[in-house]
């Protein structure tokens, strides 16, 4: 199978929820300027504040941990995942976030960021000050509302992210992993079966708590099962079917992590 041309596109937000029954859409690579299903959260927020643009280069934080809380950022364009340290000194990768999601909310209960938050490339935020978010919500309940939401998916993705170290193999998590970006790339209004990784299979493995050739061995043995088709940080889904059949499956073989 030839792996169809991708041109640089923004993708969806991809905090860690499960996998849910969600139709793909055509393996096109759809390049619409804007996502167009819906005026989302981020909207919302846009709406209602003022905000200030700005650019962050690939590999510059757009915050840092233990940073005073002042705003939220709006994706915009481009991409960020989101770190912790552990205590050796170790990166770990606690998320991922693109087009159209908001980072900051970690800082809203403690004043201060909980994580770094690095780009992955090129990208654009909007910085939100949130001060007077809160004050606006105070007297908008739909915009009240869209604030509590969103500290509920981050309560939901740490708890699918634990779900997913605790008791998936590790096949089941990457095989979650792509589904779950496919998802998120649909309900942007982009093709869900064609798209560019842009984060390293490092910083993948790092998420999903695996190692770099883990990683690497599980991604070239569902191409060889004729799952998935990679080429590079490119990945075209040949069957949403049988790569959600993964999960679950009864598998002999086991992947050291």
């Amino acid at each position: 199978m030839s792996m169809p041309h991708l041109a640089e596109s923004r993708v969806a937000p991809l905090g860690l929820a499960l996998v849910e029954g969600q139709q793909p859409a055509s393996a096109q690579v759809a390049r619409p300027r804007m996502p167009a299903r819906r005026v989302d959260g981020l909207e919302m927020l846009l709406a209602a504040a003022s905000a200030t643009r700005r650019r962050v280069r690939r590999g510059e934080y757009l915050y840092r941990y233990g940073d005073p809380f002042h705003s939220l950022f709006g994706i915009r364009a481009g991409s960020f995942k989101s770190v912790l340290l552990t205590e050796d000194g170790r990166e770990q990768v606690t998320g991922f976030h693109l087009g159209g999601e908001v980072l900051g909310v970690d800082g809203i209960g403690l004043d201060v960021h909980a994580g770094d938050a690095v780009a992955l490339e090129d990208s654009e935020v909007v910085e939100i000050p949130f001060a007077e978010l809160d004050a606006l919500a105070t007297r908008d309940p739909a915009l009240q509302r869209e604030l509590f939401r969103m500290l509920s998916a981050e309560i939901q993705r740490e708890r699918a992210l634990m779900l997913l170290l605790g008791s998936m193999r590790a096949e089941e998590r990457l095989a979650a992993f792509l589904i779950n970006l496919s998802q998120r790339m649909a309900a942007r209004g982009f093709s869900a079966s064609c798209f560019v990784l842009r984060m390293t299979r490092e910083e993948i493995g790092s998420m999903l708590g695996l190692k770099l050739e883990t990683v690497s061995r599980i991604l070239s043995r569902f191409q060889a099962e004729g799952l998935i088709h990679v080429r590079n940080r490119e990945i075209a889904i040949v069957s949403q079917q049988a790569l959600r059949a993964v999960i679950g499956r009864n598998d002999t073989r086991r992947e050291a992590r």
